[in-house]
């Protein structure tokens, strides 16, 4: 991918900021330029998006209350579940490089829509991260299993997206996709050719990279042990970077230490390069577990805890909904958004894995029942196949 300079300037901060490679760098220096970059991109879309223009006049914000990282509390935010009602954007129609949405054919549909600079500056984010953790292999063929919707041409599912897209880490020798489309328009979960899958990959002996949604991975585990198959031991070099949570399937849900016990030993992948990665269709930016499995926040975002009545920002240690800030997106202004999970905020310092950053850890999801985002609508899916004796 050609580099591509921001609509603010190949000088701006916001382009300084995005072009920072070192994904857990921590300094003063960082916090000066992250400011500057907000400031730019709070004016970019206040001069290109009438919407958010009037939102900073209702909120009586003005870029001068913004002058260190605590006053990032300031700036007004958006809910994600605005989106899933309301088409926004800071572009015109013809700039419009991909438009995405968060869920399937079931429940409301977040409309994203990310210009060319947008869509390069949150890939990139993910490349320095694969590349910080050692997880880019440009010589070893590779084969895939993706617990995700199986691609059509067409396709603006958010999820198939991402997970198509981290498959250019390292050379593809075969791909599996566990959720086949069934010529309906939908999609089935084909845990039978799953397992064979993983069957055949153990007797290729390459290693196997395995993206997606974590409770399809569990069920087939589960399925292994119970028509009494043996464990696998896939290549030790494979790869778990799971995705999406379980939403409806929460009743099932195992913890994630049982979780990835459970990986290790039906598949025999080492606990080190299992992952799990937060992230959503609105924010874009990539957060994804250290060894220690803490979602550490990246220099080019800044994550607040707000408080479920008043939405004050929260000290490190309590529990309130997520809100991201990020200058990244210059498409529409999802520069600050409050998400429906709950998580709770800690110093860098107390995960001991070595990175300064701060990091989360999710609590749970509060949003409204009928806003399902991809995950609810596979969980959905895994509830349906149960009722046809799947698991």
């Amino acid at each position: 991918m050609d580099q591509l300079i921001s609509p603010l300037g190949k000088s701006s901060a916001v382009q300084k900021l995005c072009d920072t490679h070192t994904p857990y760098e921590k300094s003063k220096n960082l916090d000066l330029l992250f400011i500057e970059a907000m400031q730019e991109i709070i004016l970019w879309h206040e001069s290109h998006c009438d919407f958010y223009k009037k939102l900073l006049v209702k909120n009586n914000f003005h870029i001068d209350q913004l002058k260190k990282i605590e006053d990032l509390s300031l700036i007004p935010g958006i809910w994600a579940h605005f989106f899933k009602t309301h088409e926004i954007l800071s572009i015109k129609q013809k700039d419009v490089f991909l438009h995405l949405t968060s869920s399937g054919t079931l429940g409301q549909k977040s409309q994203v829509f990310f210009d060319a600079w947008s869509l390069q500056s949150a890939q990139r984010m993910v490349d320095w991260i694969y590349q910080h953790y050692g997880w880019v292999d440009a010589k070893t063929k590779t084969n895939y299993l993706l617990y995700s919707y199986e691609s059509e041409q067409s396709t603006k599912l958010g999820t198939a997206y991402t997970d198509n897209f981290l498959c250019k880490y390292s050379p593809i020798e075969n791909v599996f996709y566990a959720l086949r489309r069934d010529g309906r328009g939908g999609h089935e979960f084909d845990i039978f050719g799953t397992i064979r899958a993983l069957q055949d990959f153990e007797k290729e002996g390459k290693p196997v990279r395995i993206f997606g949604f974590p409770a399809f991975l569990y069920f087939t585990c589960l399925r292994m042990k119970d028509l009494g198959l043996k464990p696998l031991k896939l290549n030790p070099q494979s790869l778990l970077f799971s995705g999406g949570g379980w939403k409806s399937h929460n009743q099932q849900q195992v913890s994630k230490k049982e979780f990835y016990q459970v990986v290790e030993d039906w598949l025999g992948i080492p606990n080190e390069r299992l992952r799990d990665g937060y992230g959503s269709t609105e924010h874009c930016i990539p957060y994804i577990e250290c060894k220690n499995h803490q979602f550490h926040v990246p220099i080019w975002s800044r994550v607040l805890i707000r408080d479920f009545k008043t939405l004050d920002v929260l000290p490190y240690g309590q529990n309130g909904f997520i809100h991201f800030v990020s200058p990244y997106i210059t498409s529409m202004p999802a520069h600050a958004v409050t998400m429906g999970d709950m998580a709770t905020l800690y110093p860098g310092s107390k995960c001991g894995c070595g990175i300064e950053t701060d990091y989360f850890v999710l609590q749970g999801r509060a949003g409204l029942s009928n806003n399902k985002s991809c995950a609810v609508a596979a969980g959905e899916l895994l509830k349906s196949m149960s009722h046809r004796g799947s698991p």
